[in-house]
């Protein structure tokens, strides 16, 4: 059975889908990868990126935090944003915590819904990119094959990865979730540096060694470093 519905004069033909299909492909993490349209064209007859960031006053790049859970992605990622905003610039936090309760509250850990989990959110930090936002993102993002992923989408030369380097004892002994001593009850599976592996970034353009030193001294180097980048010329 097929259905005919009319777009700006144009009669298109489309397949009737069993209401038990169209839930699981409205559902499915995967559906937008597997199903491309040839009537799909992007709308590119936007301002560009320049004039936005002639208007902001800034130069937009992606700081995108990595490191362990507990390492303080997130409270550094606040305070740059925090010093950022009384410096006049204009940024963004997306977290990864509030990520998955929201557009990808449909992903779980697996390896494959890691990948979704990153390729989505880069595709987000792009727009804003384009927009001429500073976009901070924190993000485990476990593996270098994830973070090549999530670099590709947002562009080398706008994409700064940031390694927030703390030691998993550390982040033990901060366990401010409670999810390492749920991981070692086997209580969570596939947690990032308990049951599931962390590659340490091999050239990250920052590393801030967070033990031993106050979160100000965190924020204030990764400050220092990216001011060079979004001041605007």
């Amino acid at each position: 059975m097929q259905y005919k519905t009319t777009c700006d004069d144009t009669i298109f033909s489309i397949p009737y889908i069993p209401y038990r299909l169209r839930e699981e492909r409205l559902y499915s993490p995967f559906v937008s990868m597997n199903t491309k349209s040839e009537n799909i064209h992007p709308f590119n007859q936007l301002l560009p990126r320049e004039s936005k960031e002639q208007l902001l006053k800034q130069h937009a790049k992606v700081l995108w935090f990595t490191g362990l859970s507990g390492s303080g992605k997130s409270t550094i990622a606040k305070g740059v944003e925090e010093e950022l905003h009384a410096k006049g610039f204009f940024s963004v936090v997306l977290d990864g915590d509030n990520v998955r309760t929201g557009i990808n509250n449909n992903l779980g850990f697996s390896d494959e819904d890691r990948k979704e989990n990153i390729r989505r959110i880069a595709e987000v930090a792009k727009l804003f990119l384009q927009n001429g936002v500073i976009v901070i993102c924190c993000f485990v993002s476990p593996t270098q094959e994830i973070r090549n992923l999530a670099q590709t989408i947002i562009g080398e030369n706008d994409f700064v990865e940031i390694f927030v380097n703390t030691p998993i004892e550390e982040c033990e002994k901060r366990d401010v979730k409670g999810l390492y001593a749920k991981a070692r009850r086997g209580e969570v599976k596939d947690f990032t540096g308990v049951n599931a592996p962390f590659e340490i970034p091999s050239k990250p353009n920052l590393e801030i060694q967070t033990q031993n030193k106050l979160v100000e001294e965190s924020v204030t180097e990764v400050v220092d470093f990216v001011k060079q980048l979004i001041v605007f010329k």
